[in-house]
């Protein structure tokens, strides 16, 4: 047990070093949001005419309804952003001495899945805080609240990104890859605009919406940013997130043809 978390704690440590040498990754990761916060939110605010968001029955702005939705973002590229990190340590090498140690495979991705969680978790934190700064708050309870489905949206966007960085050759092809994987999985989502609204315009595109694990993700920060409880979109999460798990082990498994020479 004892060289189960000495790893754990090895490898956090050395995504959180990494993060702090790269402060750039940070300064985007907080600019990014606050763009779509602070300059496109009145837009589509006046666009949309937002006022009562079910199920909450409760005015609030359009502002606010998107805080969750960002937070979603953040997590979504910081996963991305993380096996970017995987692609960059085959190529030099060091994956393939982290992977040949005596430790168990999935231990080893699952203690590189928690360091970059952490690591997305702050992330949102310090952009709620420059929200805030802004006008733009929450109840202090959900606060504290929305941190389990932070933890568990962070995981399954993570393991995400493992996945796909098993089959990332070179850090050429990624940026294509991730684009292709970002922007459809955030704009395909109630992270800017409710389902009920989208079902408005187009049945299709709401239930390609319904269908996205990122709306799960995003409702269930939301729900918890009001210190609520949807049941339903963390079973849909977690269970996402545990077969997202099982094909990044799937995809890092030596046995699988051609990975070995990968690595």
């Amino acid at each position: 047990m004892t060289i189960y978390l000495t790893s754990l704690r090895a490898i956090v440590a050395r995504e959180a070093l990494r993060f702090v040498h790269q402060r750039e990754r940070f300064i985007a990761a907080l600019v990014r949001p606050l763009v779509w916060l602070l300059v496109f939110a009145a837009g589509f605010r006046a666009a949309l005419g937002l006022s009562i968001i079910p199920p909450y029955q409760t005015y609030i702005t359009y502002e606010t309804y998107i805080v969750p939705g960002l937070c979603g973002m953040i997590l979504l590229f910081n996963g991305m952003q993380s096996s970017l990190s995987l692609v960059y340590d085959r190529e030099m090498g060091s994956m393939k001495l982290l992977l040949t140690s005596p430790l168990p495979r999935w231990w080893l991705l699952f203690c590189k899945l928690v360091g970059s969680t952490m690591i997305s978790v702050l992330q949102v934190y310090a952009f709620l805080a420059v929200a805030a700064m802004f006008g733009i708050t929450m109840s202090p309870v959900g606060y504290v609240t929305v941190l389990p489905a932070l933890v568990v949206s962070g995981l399954m966007l993570g393991a995400l990104g493992l996945f796909l960085s098993s089959f990332i050759k070179q850090l050429e092809n990624f940026a294509g890859v991730m684009n292709f994987v970002i922007f459809p999985m955030f704009f395909m989502s109630s992270a800017l605009y409710p389902l009920w609204k989208m079902a408005e315009s187009s049945e299709l595109l709401h239930d390609i919406c319904a269908l996205n694990p990122f709306t799960h993700a995003v409702e269930l920060i939301r729900f918890a940013l009001y210190a609520s409880f949807n049941g339903q979109a963390l079973l849909w999460t977690v269970l996402v997130t545990l077969i997202f798990t099982a094909a990044a082990l799937w995809g890092y498994n030596p046995a699988r043809t051609g990975l070995s020479r990968k690595l």
